[in-house]
């Protein structure tokens, strides 16, 4: 008998990734089995199962609060950068750069409409701003996902996040329209590099730049580094916007090695 094609070949496989996709957009709030199945429209049983297997497989984690996310998922979005040897030469050339080691730096990739944060290099100064690994932040807001932005032509761009509008709102200073998004695309085509100034956190200016794959096989990725508002000067965020293209271009050479 020939399966019907609405029917879902693996609904336990689709319901576990709609829990994991759950869990992340709750940015690390417990979210109680009760309210899982809840929000999903799942059985108690089967999501009390499911929640049961994931956690097995170090996928989740569950305490008295509620689930989050596991240790498991970030090992499997290290494997998945660690594929791209721009991922595994990024480390190298940080630490290596009078000025990005001491910053935290991050790589990116576009994922849909969104700036998937895939690498992290957290340098050696007392601030640790930056987002954390595997999180995702509207790439019209964040300097990481302008940067990727600007290697689209206007109207690419209007396609892309177009019917978004208006954008969402993170701080008072998020762009919310086209016409203020394509004015910050287009200076940083001009300077090659794009600037967030308090538009995804207050307090946090990041700088940014595109980095193309080596492979057409590999996404392209951006490199950024979030800067404290106090820190943020002209000259800082010169500094760093020039340190980074300089990353860019060691790591856009195939044959480009690191020595230890």
């Amino acid at each position: 008998m020939s399966q019907s094609p609405d029917r879902d070949p693996s609904p336990a496989v689709t319901r576990s990734l709609r829990i994991l996709d759950l869990l992340a957009e709750a940015d690390g709030r417990p979210l109680p089995p009760a309210e899982i199945a809840r929000t999903l429209s799942l059985a108690k049983s089967s999501t009390t199962n499911l929640i049961a297997a994931l956690e097995d497989g170090g996928m989740l984690r569950r305490s008295p609060q509620g689930c989050t996310l596991g240790r498991r998922t970030a090992e499997i979005g290290g494997s998945y950068a660690e594929q791209f040897n721009q991922a595994r030469e990024f480390y190298a050339v940080c630490e290596a750069s009078e000025v990005l080691a001491g910053h935290v730096v991050q790589m990116t990739v576009l994922a849909g409409l969104d700036a998937l944060y895939l690498a992290r290099h957290e340098g050696r100064r007392r601030y640790r701003l930056g987002t954390p690994l595997g999180s995702r932040l509207p790439a019209t807001l964040t300097a990481a996902g302008n940067a990727h932005l600007m290697r689209m032509s206007d109207e690419e761009i209007i396609e892309l996040v177009g019917p978004t509008e208006p954008f969402p709102q993170l701080t008072r200073d998020s762009v919310v329209d086209l016409a203020g998004l394509l004015d910050k695309i287009r200076r940083g085509r001009r300077r090659g590099y794009t600037v967030d100034v308090n538009e995804s956190v207050h307090g946090v200016t990041g700088i940014a730049v595109p980095l193309e794959p080596w492979t057409p096989s590999d996404p392209p990725f951006a490199l950024g580094v979030p800067l404290p508002a106090e820190e943020a000067d002209e000259d800082s965020v010169g500094c760093v916007a020039a340190a980074l293209q300089d990353a860019v271009a060691q790591l856009s050479n195939p044959f480009a090695r690191r020595t230890s």
